[in-house]
């Protein structure tokens, strides 16, 4: 009598064990990625890290769970959020029965960078324009040249000083139309770029610009 031996088929399917080991490893490649990219923002890596890690688990979490994830202290976790709350990228929330604060992130990714695009407007658009208001007021107009400065020299200062100011003012209207809470908004904005004709396709330019 002869015995076959049937070999079970091989499954394609992962446990449940290995699916939260290759969640788990996606979201902190993310959170690793949102961490390094933080410091072009003007901000700490582990500001970057929390946010990420609010966002790319899209649930609410306390301090405690923050901590335990990204192995960092009680203290950091606290400056980062309270920063994170400043900026407008996280919102405070409650759960029934749980008299613990959690966070969570704006999971709207336009919302979320209008946000960011706000804070670095404030932070870094407008110091430039009220510095140059001052250096504008420190320059003395031509009429006060002297020795070897000439008139010429002034006024040359006072048109790079022009040309700067109205390049970030410009920037800055811009910035406050589209970034803005009740503005069109960074999508709008993303799109009409999108529209525009390359430079490099050889299409001719609307504008007649060189």
């Amino acid at each position: 009598m002869r015995i076959l031996h049937v070999m079970a088929p091989v499954s394609d399917s992962i446990t449940s064990d290995q699916s939260a080991k290759l969640l788990g490893e996606a979201q902190d490649r993310f959170i690793a990625s949102w961490g390094r990219m933080g410091s072009a923002w003007g901000i700490s890596r582990t500001m970057a890290e929390v946010h990420a890690l609010l966002y790319v688990t899209g649930e609410p979490m306390c301090t405690d769970e923050v901590m335990e994830r990204l192995e960092i202290s009680r203290g950091n976790v606290s400056m980062s959020v309270r920063a994170l709350l400043e900026w407008g990228v996280i919102q405070k929330t409650h759960k029934r029965g749980d008299r613990k604060d959690y966070f969570q992130a704006e999971q709207d990714v336009w919302a979320m960078l209008r946000a960011i695009a706000r804070e670095r407007i404030k932070r870094e658009v407008d110091p430039l324009l009220q510095s140059l208001d001052e250096i504008r007021e420190l320059a003395p107009d031509t009429s006060r040249a002297k020795g070897r400065v000439t008139p010429e020299d002034l006024a040359a200062l006072h048109d790079r000083l022009d040309a700067v100011q109205e390049c970030f003012e410009l920037m800055s209207v811009l910035s406050h139309k589209f970034a803005g809470p009740t503005g069109s908004g960074l999508k709008t904005a993303a799109k009409l770029l999108a529209k525009m004709p390359s430079r490099g396709n050889g299409s001719a330019n609307p504008e007649g610009t060189p």
